[in-house]
């Protein structure tokens, strides 16, 4: 009998304290697809030493947003570590196409937000405009085909449903209780031993 196949889109994947690799332990990665073909999430709790200025820098442009100079760039996964991903709040464009994103490369998450991989979004952050909620990251996090599930099925990973607010409005260190919590869960709760009962 073949089970239905799962989809983690918007949701948080919640490393269980058993998942000693050093890309994943006590991450929360908010995950922007799910499909049979694989995954791709960002971590969302594990800041570089680079802030946003400094970002900016690297890339010639002002940051003329002063809510974000300090703002860390994140750790968001081991794959293509030199590309940044913007997760932001969605910005559409009022067009006859109602769910036309306002950037060239941009990723429409089911459950409200948006990735966007191209440069457009950082020029429009360097001018002082461009969305209001955003956390960048260097790199991502992505699973093969089926990887994830047998990853699942290790009990490597919780989940559960993304809420934007552990995302933007949460601090940083708070981040891992705070998607914990959101299962009633604590993290003295969950036995770093994983495995099955």
């Amino acid at each position: 009998m073949d089970s239905a196949p799962i989809n983690l889109t918007h949701h948080f994947l919640i490393a269980m304290p058993g998942l000693m690799d050093e890309s994943f332990a006590r991450s929360v990665v908010y995950m922007c697809e799910h499909s049979e073909r694989g995954a791709l999430g960002l971590i969302i709790n594990k800041p570089s030493d680079l802030t946003l200025s400094g970002l900016f820098e690297k890339v010639d442009l002002p940051l003329r947003r002063e809510d974000l100079t300090q703002a860390p760039v994140f750790q968001g996964g081991p794959v293509h570590t030199e590309r940044g991903f913007v997760l932001h709040e969605p910005l559409t464009l009022e067009s006859e196409n109602a769910n036309e994103s306002v950037y060239a490369s941009t990723m429409t998450i089911p459950g409200g937000l948006e990735m966007t991989t191209s440069k457009d979004v950082l020029e429009a952050l360097s001018t002082g405009a461009g969305p209001k909620r955003v956390l960048i990251t260097l790199g991502y996090a992505a699973w093969a085909q089926g990887q994830l599930e047998s990853e699942l099925a290790e009990n490597s990973w919780l989940t559960v449903e993304a809420d934007d607010h552990v995302i933007f409005d949460t601090p940083i260190e708070h981040r891992y209780d705070s998607a914990l919590a959101l299962l009633g869960l604590q993290a003295w709760m969950l036995s770093p031993q994983a495995g099955h009962a």
